[in-house]
């Protein structure tokens, strides 16, 4: 979709379809709708005084002005209660008017953007454009019959009506837009088909993020991490046939900046090993490396953003399947840290992985360790698939996530790591056992994971509940969400 900014007043402006939002009567209407009203004699006024068009939150009422305006059309999207108005609820809205839009067959639209009490300018700007954006994304890359018939917007114009407007609507589209590519990467990486998203392919992928914006690469091929001692990333990737990949992204490398390392997991199938899974939604475990893919789009979009940190990114990459050559139940793993695993279920093998990704990223010396992974279905058990599970070490990284997820949505419930818990992973062979009980699985995660960060600030995002969901919720469509991006973005421009 084509975006761009220009001066212009909506009762003016000739358009294909000129977009409008209200809040639920009996608030009045104000702002641009409020113009257009007065230019089209009352007519919306009046469907909302005889309850044609009540204004309750996502609903959509389109109206052909029969030449009353410049526009053809005009679509009139609700905001629900003016009290209960959040960016959350905007870009719902502006979610389901794009999605209207483009399902009407509609390739051109304006809409007239304005201060709104109690919200940033920008702010303002780049939720409308996210939410817009990531609601009409659609997966469609294999589809190869009547291709035709997929439905597209080609243009928005977003109205400022004077001059200093122009400004930090462009500020706020310019941020939109980077955040939604980034994140619509992401979705597309997760939704691609695991015969072609291969650790080899995600590996190409940074390469292509590398060579366009100018950052350091380094991918470690299974040999030299097995020379380096990585014995958990080894057992997993021996498993398959597919090469696996270690890949280490960096940003502003070498500027003497504060350094923050993101890790990801990035299983690009996982069958259960030699633990195999039931049959039945195996095709979803292509979604495991939806940590990976994360931690590469928030690279991408913090270099476009310019941030002002060392960023590394760090991506373990690998299948997990069950073969001659897979680990097993039984064995024990040493891993990059030199502690021992002893292997209760080749099912947890994101934890494995990453430990070895933990204890890698520690060399960087960074200020802060964030790790992103599909870990545990018990996370989804205890908190559904709409929320993140947060596990971390340090009370002021914790509280900048959460702070980064009430401004993005994106939401975070925190789950303890007492000590108490590291006692169902006591092993009488290892250091310790790579599951535990049926009891805390989610929990047992996290703490099997910071036996790996040493005393450095970490925090720990189970995604698994809304790396990929069932059931389409306002701009988040089925199949893969590329959740975490905008929340570690969020907490990125936010650090101090």
């Amino acid at each position: 979709m084509d975006i761009k900014v220009e001066r212009g007043r909506p009762e003016k402006y000739p358009c294909e379809l000129l977009l409008l939002f209200s809040f639920e009567s009996p608030e009045p209407l104000e702002g641009p709708i409020q113009n257009v009203d007065l230019k089209w004699k009352g007519f919306i006024s009046t469907l909302m005084k005889q309850g044609d068009f009540k204004g309750e939150l996502f609903e959509t009422r389109l109206f052909y002005t029969q030449d009353a305006l410049p526009a053809k059309r005009v679509l009139v999207t609700g905001l629900g209660k003016k009290g209960e108005f959040d960016l959350e609820k905007w870009r719902g809205a502006a979610s389901k008017a794009g999605q209207y839009i483009r399902n009407s067959g509609i390739k051109q639209f304006a809409f007239p953007i304005k201060k709104l009490e109690g919200l940033l300018e920008t702010e303002l700007a780049e939720s409308f454009v996210t939410g817009l954006l990531l609601g009409v994304y659609q997966f469609n890359e294999f589809k190869t019959l009547e291709r035709d018939k997929i439905k597209e917007i080609g243009e928005l114009v977003l109205l400022g009506e004077k001059d200093e407007d122009i400004k930090w609507i462009a500020d706020g589209l310019r941020a939109g837009q980077i955040i939604s590519e980034a994140v619509c990467m992401a979705r597309d990486l997760v939704n691609g088909p695991s015969n072609e998203i291969t650790p080899t392919a995600l590996a190409e992928k940074a390469q292509q993020i590398a060579k366009e914006h100018n950052m350091e690469i380094q991918i470690l091929e299974v040999s030299q991490t097995e020379a380096m001692g990585m014995g958990a990333f080894v057992a997993v990737a021996k498993g398959s046939q597919e090469p696996g990949k270690f890949i280490v992204l960096e940003y502003n490398k070498g500027k003497g900046l504060d350094t923050i390392a993101l890790v990801g997991k990035g299983i690009t199938f996982d069958s259960g090993g030699i633990s195999i899974k039931p049959s039945e939604n195996m095709d979803r475990m292509k979604d495991d490396m939806s940590g990976a893919a994360a931690v590469l789009a928030t690279l991408q979009a913090a270099s476009k953003l310019q941030f002002p940190f060392h960023l590394v990114g760090i991506m373990p990459a690998t299948e997990n399947l069950p073969s001659g050559k897979a680990y097993k139940p039984g064995d024990i793993l040493k891993t990059l840290s030199g502690q021992t695993v002893e292997v209760i279920s080749t099912d947890a093998e994101g934890r494995l992985i990453l430990s070895d990704a933990l204890t890698y990223s520690l060399r960087y010396q960074p200020k802060a360790i964030i790790d992103l992974a599909t870990l545990t279905g018990a996370c989804v058990i205890a908190l559904g698939d709409f929320v993140i599970g947060l596990f971390g070490n340090d009370e002021s990284l914790l509280k900048k996530i959460e702070e980064a997820s009430a401004k993005t949505g994106e939401k975070v419930w925190r789950l303890p790591l007492w000590d108490e818990y590291f006692e169902y992973i006591k092993s009488d062979a290892a250091d310790f056992r790579n599951v535990g009980t049926r009891a805390a699985g989610a929990i047992i995660g996290g703490i099997f994971l910071s036996k790996f960060v040493e005393k450095v600030p970490w925090v720990h995002l189970d995604i698994a509940g809304p790396a990929s969901i069932e059931k389409e919720r306002p701009y988040i469509p089925r199949g893969g969400t590329g959740v975490g991006v905008r929340l570690l973005i969020q907490l990125l421009r936010g650090w101090k």
